[in-house]
């Protein structure tokens, strides 16, 4: 396909159009994804936990991974920064081949907040500095504003937070990195529903700063909330990658299965 020319930008810089990225002399060229999934695999006991997946996540908003359980979300979410490495396939973070890149090089680009909160011994600045050792008091402030806290909880024991005031906190430790990319993993399923709201608004106002957000979760009604782009995992494998706008047009049979199993629970739980 001709590579297409766009008026150019008077700043010089490169620009964006679409899924297409256009270079200094104007021309438009199709953009790497942020992830490309090729022919994954960990090995588990009895089964892979990742059998040959293979897809796409696009390089815009917030992804959710959703599937049954043990179909392998988390597994391939700690993949993304080398947290799990795969038995084979590969796996690329913008056209580069993460098992070639520096481990702490790479989890600094693409950052990690886990499903319950882990806020380390002492004050809430020396949790952040875990991340960014010279990070200073007024950075420490406005990192914390990012998130939804005030600079007062600087001084705060970390390990006396609430689930959703440490969770923030952890979510806080991630950005002082500047990452490219946040993975979240059921992060709001051992929160309140206040701060489970609250949470999601943060993945939304990442994903409009240009941070990439690929939320892992069980729950369908906040996939709909949440996500741009879907993945949904059965046994192992990418069964869909997509707009979540055509998830329900484009659904396999099995993708269909599991969508109408987890609204058949939730109306079980809402007549109960």
């Amino acid at each position: 396909m001709a590579a297409r020319r766009v008026a150019a930008d008077p700043s010089g810089a490169p620009a964006t159009l679409g899924s297409a990225r256009r270079d200094n002399a104007g021309i438009v060229r199709a953009a790497p994804p942020l992830f490309d999934f090729e022919q994954v695999t960990v090995d588990g006991l009895d089964r892979p936990r990742l059998d040959a997946a293979t897809g796409t996540v696009p390089d815009d908003g917030v992804t959710v991974i959703v599937g049954p359980s043990g179909s392998g979300k988390s597994t391939l979410l700690r993949c993304c920064n080398r947290l799990e490495v795969p038995s084979s396939g590969r796996i690329r973070l913008r056209g580069d081949d993460v098992s070639e890149q520096d481990p702490l090089r790479l989890r600094r680009r693409v950052g990690m907040v886990f499903q319950r909160p882990t806020p380390f011994p002492g004050s809430v600045l020396e949790n952040l500095r875990v991340a960014e050792p010279g990070l200073d008091e007024a950075a420490g402030v406005r990192v914390l504003e990012a998130v939804g806290l005030d600079g007062r909880f600087l001084a705060r024991p970390a390990t006396e937070l609430s689930g959703g005031e440490a969770q923030r906190v952890c979510l806080a430790r991630t950005l002082v990195t500047g990452p490219e990319v946040v993975l979240m993993d059921e992060v709001t399923s051992s929160v309140d529903p206040a701060a489970r709201v609250g949470l999601e608004a943060l993945a939304r106002s990442f994903a409009a700063r240009d941070v990439r957000v690929l939320w892992v979760t069980h729950d369908l009604e906040q996939m709909r909330r949440l996500a741009d782009h879907v993945l949904v995992m059965i046994r192992g494998r990418i069964a869909y990658a997509g707009p979540y706008a055509t998830l329900d047009a484009e659904a396999t049979s099995a993708v269909r299965r599991f969508l109408a199993a987890d609204a058949a629970d939730d109306e079980e739980v809402g007549e109960r």
